[in-house]
């Protein structure tokens, strides 16, 4: 059994991170961590909110855009560094494999790749705004499918 002073130092750490959810487990021993997170639960619902009011997320996809998804839950950024460009904006042709963000999560930079070719159609989120796993941060158009 995972010592006690060890479990204060987990539960500590989560709580200093920006996840909202943590599991564990090994041996047989489960440890299940989750917090209220009120600015990324706000942007799922901003977002939301975005999609009732232009078409839902599905359809957009259906409308000839493929989504990617941030992976993980953290924060954010378009850009490598503070006074960088962007990786990419609205209109940007981008090649599979190419960095399109940079999500932070417990100190650890993870680029976000696009797993499609297309133009940079949709994007749906603002540098350094939380997001959850699986929330939809861009919409890559195939050639002769961007929306203008």
């Amino acid at each position: 059994m995972m010592e006690f002073e060890n479990l204060i130092r987990l539960i500590e750490t989560v709580s200093a991170s920006s996840l909202t959810d943590f599991k564990y487990e090994k041996d047989g021993e489960r440890i299940r961590l989750s917090k209220k997170n009120t600015a990324a639960r706000q942007s799922v619902l901003e977002i939301a909110a975005a999609g009732e009011m232009s078409g839902s997320l599905k359809g957009q996809e259906e409308s000839g855009g493929q989504i990617v998804k941030s992976p993980l839950v953290g924060t954010y950024y378009s850009s490598p560094g503070e006074g960088a460009d962007a990786f990419v904006s609205l209109g940007d042709h981008v090649t599979k494999g190419q960095t399109l963000a940079i999500v932070e999560a417990m100190k650890l930079m993870n680029e976000i790749e696009s797993e499609y070719d297309g133009t940079v159609s949709e994007i749906y989120v603002e540098n350094g705004q939380p997001v959850e796993y699986d929330q939809p941060l861009f919409k890559i158009s195939q050639e002769g499918q961007t929306e203008r």
